[in-house]
């Protein structure tokens, strides 16, 4: 049999274990959507339900369809029926960030949904276009940038975002979670399989949601089912009259979307580290693409490749998780079933999706570098971490603008005696904010400055903290938005570093050595 000639299977008993990943995931997104729109800024139903949630799983439906196409082109291609489909969904950071950044204060200032709403709508499609412009520089930045740098910042965002809400997920209602957590884990991470070869995570899938119904965990609930089909007219005309709206805004947008773009050469990088070559180019083009056509039928967050690849494979998912999560996600968002999906998936059944495929991701960023280079995936791991702690500490005192500030250096923080107070009761704060704008830019760079010292490269180092110091200076990084910043320390503290490190790679054989096998650990 010839490669072209290879038959790939539109569905597999692997993607069952895909396809919850998929569902449970964007169910989580969708319900936070709704959850802000409707119950916090009090938009009217025909809003939310009629353009917001359809438009937005338009985009999902169109991503999911395309992503299944790409791994069937590279099935033939290459001659194998095991390619993994790349994941993909609402972004969550950039969700976050144009619901509380964008929508929240647009609409405070505008006192008007549906005009607030056209902002947003605009806002998303120019994030789309940022994406997709990211296609051409993606390529060029993955041939630049380590391996370890990449799949090191990866993996910790995989680990302080999937891995702990796993964990956290399962012992929050341990009568159902432990059992499911278990039956997965003998399967993923012991190779056990049932007769038949029937995989235990498909089991604890369908046996988890089996039992959690019968416990009255979960329950089935009809009432949000309805017919709400976006009209893009509207949504067009919307768009082009939210486009003067939203320009004060696009110090917000830009950022967030170039954190977009490199999330998805991140995970695209993750996912040929896995053993499937997808093009980075292709996939930034496909998220840009599918988020304005999102954007035109209402949709306000950008769609992204996920984290995960690495474990959705070792699970055996393959095309059909990802053409009929986009289906089923687009016919939710048309007919409204977002709430029975909610409502009958137990949390625990996520929280193993979570935890194998983060767990996954660590053990792949190791076992695919150099031995040499642990250090600098250690080193990417951290930045993802301050991110992780901001949201989780400014969620708890609350989101209030008043005890918020923006200094010269673009920092946007707690002011100076909120922050005192947090740090004198002993939480980790200091330098928290600093390093969660553009935690994942700077894990990358932090990564590959440590490969290049690891490797003897300081005038590498030096030209990476010379970058640095531009993306400082513009605030692209540790910054809240863009602008130029001339009192930036970081900007400063960078040029510092690529000076020294420039003029140390000029010492090397005169007055400073380095021996050739040197180890650290």
């Amino acid at each position: 049999m010839t490669k072209s000639n290879v038959k790939i299977p539109l569905f597999s008993t692997g993607d069952i274990g895909g396809l919850t990943y998929t569902l449970t995931n964007n169910i989580v997104n969708y319900l936070i959507v709704i959850a802000t729109l409707s119950g916090v800024l009090a938009w009217p139903d025909e809003l939310v339900y009629g353009r917001v949630i359809p438009g937005m799983s338009i985009g999902l439906l169109l991503s999911g369809l395309y992503y299944a196409f790409m791994a069937y082109k590279l099935g033939k291609k290459e001659g194998r029926s095991d390619v993994t489909a790349l994941p993909s969904g609402v972004s969550t950071p950039a969700m976050f960030v144009i619901l509380y950044g964008v929508i929240m204060p647009l609409h405070y200032a505008l006192n008007d949904p549906y005009l607030t709403w056209s902002a947003a709508i605009a806002a998303c499609f120019i994030g789309g276009f940022v994406e997709f412009c990211g296609g051409f520089i993606g390529p060029w930045m993955k041939k630049r940038i380590p391996r370890a740098a990449l799949l090191g910042t990866v993996a910790g965002i995989g680990f302080i975002w999937m891995a702990t809400q796993g964990v956290f997920d399962v012992f929050s209602d341990p009568v159902i979670g432990m059992p499911i957590l278990l039956v997965a884990m003998v399967g993923v991470f012991g190779g056990y399989i049932f007769k038949k070869k029937f995989p235990p995570l498909v089991i604890a899938i369908i046996g988890g949601i089996v039992y959690a119904l019968a416990l009255g965990r979960t329950h089935v609930d009809f009432s949000g089912i309805g017919f709400y089909m976006p009209n893009p007219a509207t949504s067009i005309q919307s768009l082009l009259n939210g486009f003067a709206v939203v320009v004060p805004y696009l110090t917000i947008i830009i950022p967030i979307e170039i954190y977009n773009f490199i999330e998805t050469m991140d995970n695209v990088e993750a996912s040929n580290a896995a053993g499937d070559n997808y093009s980075i180019r292709e996939a930034q083009f496909a998220d840009g693409v599918c988020t304005m056509l999102s954007a035109s039928f209402g949709g306000v967050v950008p769609n992204t490749v996920w984290l995960g690849h690495a474990g959705l494979k070792k699970s055996g998912a393959e095309i059909g998780f990802s053409w009929v999560g986009g289906v089923l996600l687009g016919l939710a968002g048309i007919f409204g079933m977002f709430s029975l999906f909610s409502k009958l998936v137990p949390p625990a059944i996520a929280a193993i999706t979570y935890l194998w495929c983060s767990v996954v991701m660590v053990s792949q960023a190791f076992k695919e570098c150099k031995v040499k280079h642990y250090a600098a995936i250690a080193v990417a791991m951290v930045p993802p971490v301050a991110d992780y702690l901001y949201t989780q500490i400014t969620g708890s005192v609350g989101i209030a603008d008043i005890f918020t500030k923006t200094l010269p250096s673009g920092v946007s923080g707690y002011e100076t005696e909120v922050s005192q107070f947090l740090i004198d009761n002993g939480v980790m704060w200091r330098g928290v904010a600093e390093v969660k704008s553009g935690a994942i830019i700077i894990g990358i760079i932090l990564g590959t400055i440590t490969v290049f010292i690891i490797d003897h490269r300081l005038d590498k180092v030096a030209i990476t903290a010379l970058a640095a110091s531009v993306l400082s200076l513009f605030g692209f990084i540790h910054s809240s938005a863009l602008g130029v910043y001339f009192k930036s320390p970081f900007a400063i503290g960078y040029l510092i570093v690529a000076v020294l490190s420039f003029i140390m790679h000029l010492g090397r054989g005169k007055w400073l050595d380095a021996p050739d096998n040197y180890e650290y650990v």
